[in-house]
């Protein structure tokens, strides 16, 4: 959701950017102004003495300012985390057991975890992603199930194999997992 919402505001950031942009500078060049410029030619200023002393007497003015201002500043600061922020541990942390720890690739973990998975019965193909922290990684597990294949047993099948075995292979106390399961689409065949 965060790359949908994040694709949306940038498009949006950078509409209003490029349009005001390129108004200020065609303005700036010469071209006539358009009808719903806020000003009226190539020497007029963003902002004249009137504008800007408006409202400096007012006791509201100036607080109100910082505060949008500020309230920007920290909207800003947290889109640049998200952007940012690692969505998949590019390693796991594995306790050794001697006091010490190893670290396993992460896409090691998934590529293992997909290929155990794709090999129990009335599952076509699996997809793996980790996500959380290298101490807590937490799994997401796509199945693509055969036609008539029961979902429950499949599902139990995958907890008790591929799951169990990569929490125990990696020394993880738990392994949360989300599993969606899909059926695999084939297209029709004739029939003659």
């Amino acid at each position: 959701m965060l790359k949908g919402v994040n694709r949306v505001l940038l498009g949006i950031v950078g509409l209003v950017l490029v349009v005001l942009g390129g108004s200020v500078l065609a303005i700036g060049l010469g071209a006539p102004a358009p009808s719903w410029w806020l000003h009226d030619g190539r020497h007029d200023v963003l902002l004249d003495e009137a504008e800007r002393t408006r409202w400096r007497d007012e006791g509201w003015w100036w607080p109100a300012v910082i505060a949008v201002l500020a309230i920007l500043v920290l909207l800003s600061l947290w889109w640049l985390l998200a952007v940012l922020r690692r969505r998949r541990p590019a390693e796991v942390l594995v306790d050794t057991g001697d006091d010490e720890d190893a670290s396993l690739r992460g896409r090691a973990l998934e590529q293992a975890l997909a290929e155990e998975a794709s090999h129990l019965d009335g599952v076509d193909r699996a997809h793996v992603l980790l996500t959380g922290r290298r101490r807590a990684p937490r799994a997401r597990v796509l199945l693509l199930l055969r036609p008539h294949v029961d979902p429950g047993t499949t599902l139990r099948s995958l907890t008790r194999g591929p799951l169990t075995h990569a929490r125990n292979s990696a020394g993880l106390p738990t392994l949360p997992t989300e599993t969606r399961l899909r059926a695999v689409k084939h297209p029709p065949e004739r029939v003659t």
